[in-house]
């Protein structure tokens, strides 16, 4: 496993110190959490330790997607705006001191990294460090798949939300995290524009160092 790095928490209002500790299985309600397979109430446990993944990416992305991912970039966005096969990834999942949940994503030689975290309102966001972040909903699908979907982009500065519109944004984001096997997992984020439709696509498979027997059978 990598040696993690913790950056500085912030609360979800942007100040120093400590916000709710972030409960997906509080947010999704006891039926749907136990829809979920073992592995993945595992994986998204609230306060489970640190950890990381292995596995390889395909990452695509349109033209349109590309100035996105450029524009994106400016405000900390983890989007990865290239066009790869089969490329090394490694996830890196720990606390950020605040209740919220760092996914540091490391795609050959690019660092992408959001937390997720309860907002003031108890719903939940997912941020970066330059601001730029999103309101999700969380849900479970047919076949046992965790889903975040995108509900609304926005700009955190100095504590304040500044709504972007839908046309300024990426897209709606879908990310998909389901089991396909004992100790793996496929990862699967799409954005779909407005205007520009089909903006990033990014699937992989990644291997779960930490699975128990009870799992595996």
């Amino acid at each position: 496993m990598n040696t993690l790095h913790h950056p500085t928490a912030f609360q979800a209002d942007g100040s120093h110190g400590l916000a709710p500790a972030l409960d997906l299985a509080a947010l999704l309600g006891e039926h749907a959490w136990q829809r979920l397979s073992p592995a993945i109430r595992r994986r998204f446990a609230a306060g489970h330790g640190d950890v990381s993944y292995q596995g390889r990416m395909a990452l695509q992305t349109s033209c349109m997607g590309r100035l996105f991912g450029f524009a994106a970039s400016l405000l900390g966005s983890p989007l990865a705006a290239a066009q790869k096969h089969a490329v090394a990834a490694t996830v890196n999942v720990y606390g950020d001191g605040a209740g919220g949940v760092v996914w540091e994503r490391r795609l050959g030689l690019q660092r992408v990294r959001s937390t997720k975290r309860l907002g003031p309102d108890g719903t939940l966001e997912e941020c970066t460090a330059g601001g730029l972040s999103m309101q999700l909903d969380v849900r479970v699908e047919a076949g046992g798949a965790l889903v975040f979907q995108s509900r609304r982009y926005f700009l955190l500065i100095a504590g304040r939300r500044i709504t972007i519109p839908a046309w300024l944004t990426p897209g709606t984001c879908r990310v998909a995290h389901q089991d396909v096997g004992p100790g793996q997992f496929r990862f699967t984020m799409d954005m779909n524009h407005p205007l520009w439709g089909h903006t990033f696509h990014q699937s992989g498979v990644f291997h779960d160092p930490q699975p128990s027997h009870a799992e595996q059978d």
